[in-house]
């Protein structure tokens, strides 16, 4: 097709002040009005490659989430689940960090509607409310944990079976199979850290052996009395999930190796 029958087509299936500018042999960079968050407009290049044409974000959408989002956040929990759920609803392809829109059978128009609808979902997870910004901390902490922790050895929600039947003192995660069980809390705020301080003491009343670790969320934002308190009686704290990912999953490996 002549670029002026692919304009053509794409002004009647996406919007008529969509345009392609040459940028070289077979490369087109697509102006439309559709923006990100911030005002940015979408990056979206029309090229061919192996006999077919595509089009393509050329990994910009990406990036531009890890400018307020750590890529590792994107990779697991609530967000990952809309970015996957928008990538097989449009049938768009991730080619590492690229997203890439083939163009069958000549529908360009179809192709780029497709395209930027899913590149608008994809960025919607930055509109994730706080509420549910703790709740993806949490899925982040489940997903961490599962990928460094061999199934047989950690349980989610532990809680005694004989001293806390009800589940009053219980762990975000324990690892089991070694002689002190490492009962670790994941704490996305100032309740969930006074939780942890609670159920810290509660075990030692029990005379549980065992060591503890705190995950938070982000340790800056913990108040000044219930941090102070979890320090005073939680063997090994990490600051942040995202900005100590390295160092937590060779503290648990150690942690395994050593039973």
């Amino acid at each position: 097709m002549a670029t002026s029958d692919i304009e053509r087509d794409l002004h009647e299936k996406v919007c008529d002040s969509v345009s392609l500018h040459p940028e070289g042999t077979d490369r087109y960079r697509v102006f439309s009005p559709f923006v990100l968050d911030d005002g940015d407009h979408l990056s979206i290049v029309l090229r061919r490659e192996n006999g077919h044409w595509v089009f393509s974000d050329e990994g910009h959408t990406y990036m531009h989430l890890t400018y307020s989002i750590p890529e590792v956040d994107l990779q697991r929990g609530t967000r990952q689940r809309i970015i996957s759920n928008a990538l097989a609803a449009f049938r768009v392809v991730d080619r590492d960090g690229e997203l890439v829109m083939p163009v069958e059978n000549n529908e360009y128009g179809n192709a780029l509607y497709s395209f930027v609808q899913a590149m608008l979902k994809i960025s919607d997870v930055s509109f994730l409310s706080r509420e549910r910004v703790k709740s993806t901390f949490m899925e982040d902490f489940q997903a961490f944990m599962s990928e460094t922790i061999p199934e047989s050895r950690r349980t989610f929600d532990w809680h005694h079976p004989e001293h806390d039947p009800q589940g009053m003192y219980s762990v975000d995660c324990r690892v089991n199979r070694m002689p002190r069980p490492l009962m670790i809390f994941a704490l996305p705020n100032d309740d969930r850290t006074r939780d942890a301080t609670i159920s810290i003491l509660q075990f030692e009343k029990w005379g549980l052996p065992f060591r503890s670790m705190g995950v938070f969320e982000d340790q800056e934002g913990i108040g000044r009395r219930p941090l102070a308190r979890f320090t005073d009686v939680c063997e090994r704290q990490f600051s942040s999930l995202t900005a100590n990912t390295d160092r937590l999953a060779r503290f648990l490996l150690e942690a395994m190796e050593a039973q």
